[in-house]
């Protein structure tokens, strides 16, 4: 189990040794790493300091500011952006997808651009988003995407949206998702010192139909990894592309 891949390619060729399948909760694209700011697509095209400057500025959640520093900058470079954008995001995905093992099980993070997905899964890969599959006996649901928030990410719905797509659920052993229910311990990013949205219709799933686990990414550095809601094991399986590692679940 993955999440949050942001890029690397590399420790995701890997992942999937000696399981049954690899499930990916998103967030595969890498357009600015916060950790590191000369890598992703955005420093590629407006060089480390304009990266470090736009860090600075949504860190003091001075999303305005941000925004004109972007259009400043998209101006003087002169192309369309959805085109740049488009087709950095396509170099990654073909990287990202060809490191899939066979099978997986994947969704959309808040990052990611559905629409350019069905291009790049292969057969062997399962996208899943408000769907269910069995796996190794269990029914697993999946819900991808983010709510929306001043960060204006690519795959960002309503909270009426999003809530109608776990309600089609029904009842899951696993609910999968990108983003964390919406719990103050899970949604807390201690690095970034803010909250990320989590979500009420999952947190509402999860005392409804009590799955045994919940399984989800976004939030890099979470206040709490692992906390028990009612009958529910909430994980957060881990912000895959700082440590390579997958998250394992046995039964």
């Amino acid at each position: 189990m993955v999440s949050d891949v942001h890029g690397n390619a590399k420790d995701l060729a890997t992942a999937g040794e000696g399981a049954d399948a690899l499930l990916c909760l998103g967030d595969l694209v890498l357009f600015l790493d916060y950790a590191d700011h000369s890598r992703g697509i955005f420093p590629d095209l407006f060089g480390v300091e304009n990266a470090h400057r736009i860090v600075e500025l949504r860190t003091a959640r001075r999303f305005e500011e941000a925004r004109v520093l972007g259009r400043r900058l998209w101006a003087e470079l002169g192309a369309d952006r959805t085109e740049v954008i488009e087709s950095a995001v396509r170099r990654q995905y073909a990287e990202l997808f060809a490191a899939f093992p066979t099978p997986t099980y994947a969704t959309y993070g808040n990052v990611d651009i559905p629409r350019l997905w069905p291009e790049f899964a292969r057969p062997g890969t399962t996208v899943l988003d408000g769907q269910r599959a069995e796996i190794g006996g269990r029914v697993f649901g999946f819900v991808g995407g983010g709510l929306t928030t001043p960060m204006r990410t690519p795959y960002e719905i309503s909270d009426e949206e999003y809530a109608a797509k776990v309600e089609a659920l029904g009842e899951v052993d696993v609910l999968c998702s990108h983003i964390p229910p919406d719990v103050p311990e899970l949604t807390y990013d201690t690095v970034a010192r803010r909250f990320e949205r989590g979500s009420r219709a999952l947190l509402e799933a999860i005392h409804r139909i009590r799955p045994r686990y919940a399984l989800f990414g976004h939030v890099h550095q979470p206040l709490a990894r692992r906390m028990r809601v009612g009958a529910t094991e909430c994980v957060n399986v881990g912000h895959f592309a700082s440590t390579g590692r997958p998250w394992s679940l046995e039964w």
